[in-house]
Order: structure tokens, then C-alpha cells, then sequence
């Protein structure tokens, strides 16, 4: 796999929309590679770069946007850029086809000058998660502490850049000059919760996300603790509303300086879509790179080497989380992406050079191990072990480990052997919640077997088919019999009494096993087809009972 290049359509598409831009017509993975950002000008001569995105400011209606996109100027551009919302889609939909020229809507409330800088941005030379030399109102481009700091020099205040949910960002210094609720919220990253509900009490976030104004918020009353007035403003982008801007201040904001927030807003609102469009471009990429990793193609030893890892023995887990009740799959997915993120913070101090990374429905981490295999297998085991106490069981995630790789051709077996540990352990087939393929092997050969037999329509044979039709035509119980002797070891006991009956009448139906099945329980061979059949055959998919969440990673193996 690949990343998409930055001058893709399909990337820009990702990166911008739904915020400022929406597909209306024409097929962004056919698109060749941006060449640069055009304004189209219907009084002056155009001359656009190649496979340009050119913007059609000013033009609206179907027959003016169907002319321009048939314009020989823009033969051979990329993509063309209207005011949204687009009608009259049939009839522009034939002219996209005809030119090949895709149509971009500009989402309503944005700006022309906003889009053309995050696309120049985003086109720069580089992956879009790397700032390079790009600046955006003289401070590096997506910089958020810079625009803080600039910020902060403006109103002569220390500020905090937040988003929706008052998560802190970026703050600029000075913030020993505020009162003990900001030095709260930046130890925590967060604005804390009882100021949180002084400011819904007073509609403070109604009036900031619903205005342009800037919002001046007394200073809350916290009993005896010291608190400053506050100016905020919100940060948007179109429709879309990005977060804050917030200063504590001592004295009243002059005409000239809140003139000054509000323009700096606008800036904002490039820096925080850079910021975000960087943070998913790196996500991304990350998640590529691991994914070309267990491939363990030609691409590997690359991807390894952007990753950090080449060149030492590796090793992979593979996380999975149980199904949520009622088929939620929303909820399924919000919880794998809280815990892929978990996991990644956790071995981050564990083991700093891991690479995590969700692809489709499982968390993948490829980790550096030990050339032993044995003592690599313990330290997996306990590392996942620990972040499974931490995390809870309330989540019903399960860890699988792989085997150790000692090249990079290697890791693909590796990611193998960790599905095949993951799938025994999300089946309920033991009572663990991690495993390594060492641990499970057994378990994952019989449910490999069993796919192999279902895929072949294979039927049991032999005594077990015998003594399965014999039960089916006069209700009795020689399969159940001869699967609860065989489990207890012959003891007839132990087995009668797993089946509530007598141990005389337990012998009398191991006796009939023997004359309907025509098997001979003396014979080895004879008792291992037995058994075999009766774990393909699905005998045994009671689930195994889960551990609690002080269970530790070695609990017994249960039979598939």
C-alpha cells in the first residue's frame, strides 16, 4: 500500500471536505496530480498551471458553470470550484463527463482567500502532515503554540487555543500572569468541568459558536479562589465550527485590539484545518506504513525503516474487540478507535518505538522484541496483559500475539499467527483474554480444520455418524456419552456425574457406543478420531467463561 499523494484530488477531497469543499460531480480518484491552484478571471486572458484546481468565484447557475467548464482554458484542469450549493446537477453532470474536469462545491460561509490558501498549502511540495517552509500569516503553517503566542502578544493576555469540547490545544506563555482555573486547564489539557458549567449556565458557548462577536465573560465566581475575566471568540470555517480562541485579561479589551481578535480568527481557522488535516495526513500515513510492513512484501524494509524499526527481531500483536450487543456498529467502531489510540499511548511508554495502527476492524502493533523467542512471547503477553487491566473488561477487548520475526520477510507470518491467536480468542474458545500463538496453537489448527471441512462439505463418518443418526432417530445420548467418557479419561464416575446420571446407566450407554458406532474405545487411534471429529463437528463451542478483569494472562485453556 501507498499513501495518497498530497496533489491528489481525492487526498484534497479528504483533507478539506466536508469543511470547505464537496464533491458534486465527476470520479477524484481519475484525476491526475494537481498541478497548482488557478482564480479564473472572465476579464483578462487565462492561463492556468497544468491539471489545475481552478476556482470559479463569482459564477453561478448551470449554463454559466457548464460554459466555463467548457472553456479550451480550462482543458485538461483537475477540478473546478463554484459557490455551494450547486442545481441543476442532471444537466452538469453530462458536461462534467465531457470534460473530464471535476466540480467541487465551496461549502456556504467560506472563503475564496481561505481556500485558496489551505490549497496551496495542502499542494505544497511533501506529505501534508509535514510543515516544511509553509507559513500562513507569517507563522508557520498549522503552528498552533506560534499562533498562540502571536495571539498573546496582540491582546497582551496569556491565551489557550481550544477546540469543541474545551480540549486545549495550544497556549501561548505568560500563563503564570492568569488566575488557578488556567493553570488547571493547562496541567489537564482541558478546561476543568465546574467551569465548564459556569460558563453553559450563562449561555457563554451559545453566544461563541453562534456569533462572530467577540464574548467578554465576568470572572466566574469559585468561592475564595482568585479568577480573571475572560474574552473569547469562536474559530470557523464556513459552517463548521473548529473552537476558541480565549485570553484572560485584567482590563477591558481596547476598540483597536478587539478588532484585532476578530481578524485573527480568520487566521485561525487556516492554522487549526492545517493542523487537523496534518494530524489525519500523519494518521494515515502511519497506518499505510504498518500496513505495507505486514504485508511483508518488497515495500516492507522500507516501510520499516520510515517506521523506525529495521533492522532487529519484531513482533505483532493484533488487538479485536468483541461485537457490541444488538449489532451497533457505529459504537463498535468509536470503540476500536478509543482503544487503538489507548493502546498506541500505552506502548508509547512501554515500548516507545512500537508502530500501532487500525486496519478494517483490528489494531495492529508491530513492536521490537527479543532475539529469544520465549522471553519476547512472555513480554507481549504481559504488556498486553497490563493495558487489558488497565482498559477494563467492560470493552471485551482481546489481544493476540504473533511470532517473532527476525527479518522483515518475516512479519507477515508474524500478523498470521496473530489473527489466528485472535480469532480462537474472540471465539470464546478459551478463557483468556490474551494469547500468544504458542499458547493457542492447538485451538487454531482445529478451527483451520474445521473451516477446510465446512469448505470441502465434509460429514462426520464412521462411528460418530453412526451413533449421531442413532440419536437422532430414537432421542438418545451416545454422542454426548462418548464425548463426556472420553473428556474424564475413561473414568466413568467423573463422566456420569457431568451428565446428572447414574453410573450404571452411564456403562449401559457406553456400552450401546460400542455396538451402534462398531468403535473400539481401546483402540488409541480409534479414540483420537473420536475426538477429532467431535471438536469439527462443533461439539465443543460452548463459549469458555471469561476471566474477570484481575484475571491474569495464564488462565486455563478451554477446547474449541
Amino acid at each position: 500500500m501507498s499513501t495518497p499523494s498530497a496533489r491528489s484530488l481525492s487526498r484534497v477531497l479528504g483533507d478539506l471536505g466536508p469543511t470547505l469543499l464537496e464533491l458534486v460531480h465527476g470520479d477524484p480518484g481519475e484525476a491526475t496530480a494537481i498541478g497548482g491552484v488557478g482564480i479564473h478571471d472572465p476579464y483578462d486572458e487565462q492561463l492556468y498551471p497544468e491539471h489545475a484546481v481552478v476556482l470559479g468565484v463569482g459564477v453561478t447557475g448551470e449554463r454559466r458553470i457548464a460554459d466555463l467548464l467548457r472553456l479550451p482554458a480550462l482543458r485538461g484542469a483537475a477540478a473546478l470550484v463554484v459557490r455551494g450549493p450547486v442545481e441543476d446537477l442532471g444537466a452538469l453532470e453530462a458536461v462534467v463527463a465531457e470534460t473530464g474536469v471535476a466540480l467541487l462545491a465551496l461549502t456556504p460561509g467560506a472563503s475564496w482567500a481561505q481556500l485558496a490558501a489551505m490549497l496551496r498549502t495542502l499542494l505544497a511540495e511533501g506529505d501534508v502532515g509535514e510543515p516544511g517552509g509553509q507559513t500562513l500569516g507569517g507563522l508557520p503553517s498549522g503552528d498552533l503554540f506560534a499562533l498562540a503566542n502571536a495571539i498573546a502578544t496582540l491582546l497582551d493576555a496569556p491565551v489557550t487555543i481550544e477546540d469543541r469540547d474545551s480540549r486545549i490545544l495550544a497556549f501561548s506563555g505568560r500563563q503564570d500572569e492568569a488566575d488557578p482555573a488556567r493553570v488547571a486547564s493547562i496541567l489537564a489539557r482541558r478546561v476543568p468541568e465546574r467551569y465548564l458549567r459556569i460558563q453553559e449556565e450563562h449561555g457563554v458557548f451559545r453566544e461563541l459558536y453562534f456569533s462572530d462577536r467577540v464574548v467578554h465573560i465576568p470572572a466566574p465566581d469559585l468561592g475564595d479562589e482568585v479568577t480573571l475575566p475572560r474574552v473569547a471568540i469562536g474559530v470557523r470555517a464556513g459552517d463548521e465550527v473548529l473552537g476558541s480562541v480565549w485570553a484572560a485579561v485584567r482590563d477591558p479589551l481596547t476598540p483597536e485590539r478587539e478588532r484585532a481578535f476578530r481578524e485573527v480568527a480568520k487566521l485561525a481557522a487556516l492554522h487549526m484545518l492545517r493542523f487537523r488535516a496534518g494530524a489525519d495526513a500523519e494518521h494515515r500515513l502511519r497506518a499505510d506504513l504498518v500496513a505495507t510492513a505486514l504485508e511483508g512484501g518488497t515495500g516492507a524494509v522500507a516501510a520499516l525503516g520510515r517506521l523506525g524499526l529495521a533492522g532487529e527481531p519484531l513482533l505483532v500483536m493484533a488487538m479485536g474487540v468483541e461485537p457490541a450487543q444488538g449489532g451497533d456498529h457505529a459504537r463498535n467502531a468509536v470503540e476500536r478507535q478509543r482503544l487503538t489510540g489507548a493502546l498506541a499511548v500505552h506502548l508509547s511508554a512501554v515500548q516507545p518505538r512500537a508502530a500501532v495502527a487500525l486496519l478494517g476492524d483490528v489494531a495492529y502493533a508491530v513492536t521490537p522484541a527479543a532475539p529469544d523467542a520465549d522471553h519476547a512471547r512472555e513480554r507481549a503477553v504481559q504488556v498486553a496483559s497490563d493495558f487489558l487491566h488497565r482498559t477494563g473488561d467492560r470493552a471485551g477487548a482481546v489481544v493476540g500475539i504473533g511470532s517473532v520475526a527476525a527479518e522483515p520477510a518475516a512479519l507477515a507470518r508474524s500478523r498470521e499467527d496473530a489473527d489466528r491467536a485472535l480469532r480462537v480468542l474472540l471465539g470464546g474458545h478459551v478463557s483468556r483474554r490474551v494469547a500468544a500463538i504458542a499458547d493457542v496453537y492447538a485451538d487454531a489448527v482445529l478451527l483451520e480444520m474445521r473451516d477446510l471441512a465446512a469448505a470441502r462439505r465434509d460429514e462426520p463418518s464412521g462411528p460418530l455418524a453412526r451413533l449421531a443418526a442413532y440419536d437422532a432417530r430414537h432421542d438418545a445420548h451416545l454422542v454426548e456419552t462418548l464425548r463426556a467418557w472420553l473428556d474424564a479419561f475413561g473414568d466413568v464416575v467423573t463422566a456420569s456425574s457431568r451428565l446428572f446420571v447414574h453410573p450404571n446407566t452411564f456403562r449401559y450407554r457406553l456400552r450401546r457406543v460400542t455396538e451402534v458406532g462398531g468403535i473400539d474405545l481401546q483402540d488409541p487411534s480409534a479414540r483420537f478420531a473420536a475426538m477429532l471429529q467431535l471438536r469439527l463437528i462443533g461439539a465443543y463451542d460452548a463459549p469458555a467463561a471469561r476471566p474477570g478483569p484481575y484475571d491474569g494472562p495464564s488462565g486455563p485453556a478451554g477446547s474449541p
